[in-house]
């Protein structure tokens, strides 16, 4: 493959679907994931939860939702990711733009 041809990952379009758990609220999570989302052209939304997790949906190229789910792995500066629950549904370009829930 050369440098202009598109990678096939950039063509598919994925939908995630994360939980993650650990110290995740009040450390501005949902505002840093909202922005490498948005950096990433990746649409969904990104909640706290009432059991202190913070759960997300993120949809668009496949490249794109891996490199924002990497980011939720570790999280902004002061979380710690103690563990995240990742699921695949069927892509429904339902989404405008990415935002944090409430």
């Amino acid at each position: 493959m050369n440098d202009l041809t598109p990678d096939k990952n950039s063509q598919i379009k994925i939908r995630a679907h994360i939980i993650v758990r650990g110290k995740v609220q009040g450390v501005y999570f949902r505002q840093n994931a909202q922005r490498i989302c948005n950096e990433n052209g990746v649409t969904g939304w990104v909640l706290n939860a009432n059991d202190g997790s913070v759960e997300a949906i993120l949809e668009g190229s496949k490249n794109s939702v891996e490199d924002a789910i990497s980011w939720f792995k570790v999280g902004p500066p002061n979380a710690h990711v103690e563990k995240i629950e990742l699921s695949y549904d069927k892509y429904s370009g339902e989404f405008q733009d990415f935002k944090i829930s409430y």
